[in-house]
């Protein structure tokens, strides 16, 4: 290792994803990696094993948005969401607006297409 790189201060990219909670499972993290969809400070690592440490900025796309998050700490463990949050500063662009859906009408049913029936003739 570097002089520079205190291995008490990173953690494996793969891992900090799981922890900050972008991925349900370490092995979706990991095939995010792998597969070449990650950034980190602008550079594409495809080694999930890339250790990561605070102010690292990683760029990276998930479901239909591009995320881009500054790292503000490692964490120790897999937390709750809002633990999870303080992990990382979330500087994406906001999400684009989905048009709005047209409203949904109903086919009518057959009793209402029919014409009115006369009950009975009174005459």
């Amino acid at each position: 290792m570097s002089a520079d790189t205190d291995p008490a201060e990173t953690l494996r990219v793969d891992k900090w994803l799981w922890h900050a909670r972008f991925l349900k499972s370490r092995g979706l993290a990991a095939r995010l990696v792998s597969d070449g969809h990650l950034r980190i400070n602008g550079e594409r690592f495809t080694k999930p094993g890339k250790p990561v440490r605070p102010d690292d900025v990683l760029t990276f796309r998930l479901q239909d948005r591009i995320r881009i998050v500054r790292i503000l700490a490692l964490g120790t463990r897999r937390g709750p969401a809002p633990e999870a949050q303080t992990l990382y500063e979330d500087m994406s662009p906001p999400p684009e607006p989905k048009p709005p859906k047209a409203s949904i009408t109903r086919e009518p049913w057959s009793r209402d297409r029919r014409p009115d029936k006369q009950k009975y003739d009174s005459a």
